[in-house]
């Protein structure tokens, strides 16, 4: 040691004039000055070595060297340890925004709650703690869990346990903010909250999972007696992963809700399955438009007579649009039609009715009806049509002929005045009457690909159906459609088939032979 200022006095107390700096400083250092390179020839002036970095007392400093002529080295101690904390923060902080941005896509991943919850807990134990536990909202007296260990996979299990017993559970599972991890005793920890084999536990955190407007859970997040506590620092950061989780969570709790509430909807706008009723063969077929899948405007039931001998009625209609919209109107509706079932035999005041409760709605669209009235008079169907603005439904005879019946109406839902005509139809046996709406013949396909399937065509196509039974009917249409379409895109199809049966079945003379069919 030949030279020292006080400022190296006071930071390096044994760097005495003389002393040799290996007794003098840092082992570190000492090292830097071996490996410094020397001057070859007294003419190469001073050579500067690079600088090197160490811990002095605690603190972070760099060393910069200048070799001499003569050999020696003046040090320039700098304290860097400012500086070197700011970048471990800043790669702290990557790091973690790193994995908020891992957790994010994972968490986004999947719309199923099981599934989040199972990320939640895995995440969490892999980054933030040695074991980690995601809690959904109560069901009764049961806690839903997820535990994940640090390696391990996720358990799911279902605790009966209150958790206002857990210091904080409650509040966090109620959306209160959370609990310093200080102020809650590892030693309280419940059985059911500990995974087997964990050990004595060191540190709890216990945060909410925030949700849209209600909590989704909470987040536990244990440490073992072994590792260190919980800075506040970290228990910020689980609370900004535990904020990601908890929208996860609730964006999956909120589309199985609506996925159920849907499901439901669904089995009341969906058409019904037809058959035979009184001794008249129903057949009925839907195809929402490729925009939407499901449920769409086009709309049919068949109610059947309260008493024997009395007509069936049969409703087919499109409502203006398509879609989800459409479909709420579409069960409007229809239940307007099933309310005025009483007046059944009268088209002509079920559909003036019908008009103005439509009128007198919230919605702006508007819909056309055909209603169809049939009984069985012996081998015959008796037929009341009645179009409020649709199409006309089309007659399959005996002979091959196809007919329009010849009923006019105003469509319901746009003007004061809904005025309609019926029309009576005889059905010989094997005869069949179709309704249908106009997404069948406005379908457009064919071999230049913008030509309308057309009345004339169903009607040609129908000519080669007499005799066929109504499934029969409407999956052969349904089927030259589907050709005539090919690929492209159409609107909501909906078809139904009214036929008097070839035979009738006779019930046993006795009560215990087998019946006959006759023709």
């Amino acid at each position: 040691m030949i030279q020292r200022n006080d400022a190296a006095a006071a930071l390096l107390p044994h760097a005495q004039i003389g002393a040799r700096l290996a007794d003098a400083a840092p082992p570190w250092l000492s090292a830097a000055r071996e490996a410094l390179p020397r001057p070859r020839t007294p003419d190469d002036g001073p050579v500067a070595g690079a600088a090197r970095s160490g811990v002095i007392d605690g603190r972070c400093f760099e060393a910069h060297p200048s070799v001499r002529d003569d050999g020696s080295v003046a040090w320039w101690l700098v304290d860097d340890t400012d500086r070197h904390l700011a970048r471990e923060a800043l790669d702290i902080e990557r790091e973690r925004t790193a994995f908020l941005a891992r957790a994010s896509s994972a968490l986004l991943s999947s719309l199923n709650l099981g599934r989040c919850m199972d990320v939640t807990a895995q995440l969490a134990a892999e980054n933030l703690a040695d074991a980690a536990l995601a809690i959904a909202p109560t069901r009764g007296r049961w806690l839903p869990t997820v535990t994940c260990v640090r390696g391990g996979s996720p358990v799911v299990a279902s605790e009966a346990a209150d958790p206002d017993d857990v210091p904080g559970l409650g509040e966090a599972l109620r959306g209160f903010p959370p609990v310093p991890s200080q102020w809650i005793d590892p030693a309280s920890a419940p059985e059911w909250m500990v995974p087997e084999g964990f050990g004595p536990v060191g540190s709890i955190v216990i945060t909410p999972l925030p949700g849209h407007g209600v909590p989704a859970g909470a987040l536990i997040l244990l440490r073992k007696q072994t590792s260190v506590g919980f800075t506040s620092e970290e228990e910020v950061f689980a609370r900004l992963f535990a904020a990601r989780s908890g929208a996860a969570m609730s964006a999956a709790r909120l589309y199985a809700e609506q996925t159920a509430i849907t499901e439901i909807l669904m089995r009341e706008l969906l058409p019904p399955s037809l058959h035979q009723i009184s001794g008249v063969d129903f057949a009925g077929g839907y195809r929402p438009s490729d925009d939407h899948e499901r449920i769409g405007g086009d709309f049919y039931d068949v109610y059947p007579a309260a008493v024997e001998g009395e007509a069936s009625l049969v409703t087919l209609g499109d409502v203006c649009g398509k879609g989800l919209e459409a479909a709420v109107l579409t069960g409007k509706i229809r239940n307007t039609l099933h309310a005025l079932l009483p007046l059944a035999d009268d088209h002509e005041r079920m559909l003036g009715l019908l008009n103005t409760a439509l009128l007198n709605s919230h919605h702006t669209r508007f819909a056309t009806l055909v209603l169809a009235s049939a009984v069985r008079n012996g081998n015959q169907v008796e037929l009341n049509l009645t179009s409020a603005g649709h199409p006309d439904p089309l007659i399959v005879r005996a002979d091959g002929s196809v007919e329009a019946a010849k009923t006019r109406g105003t469509l319901v839902g746009a003007m004061p005045e809904a005025p309609a005509r019926t029309v009576n139809v005889t059905l010989a046996p094997g005869e069949s009457c179709i309704l249908y709406t106009d997404g069948i013949t406005e379908a457009c396909g064919g071999p230049m690909g913008d030509a309308q399937f057309g009345e004339d065509r169903l009607m040609r196509a129908l000519a080669g159906c007499v005799g066929m039974p109504s499934e029969g009917i409407v999956e052969h249409i349904q089927m030259l459609v589907a050709q005539w379409l090919g690929p492209r895109r159409h609107d909501d199809m909906a078809v139904v088939a009214i036929s008097a049966p070839r035979t009738r079945h006779l019930s046993a003379v006795d009560g215990h032979t087998r019946g006959r069919y006759t023709a």
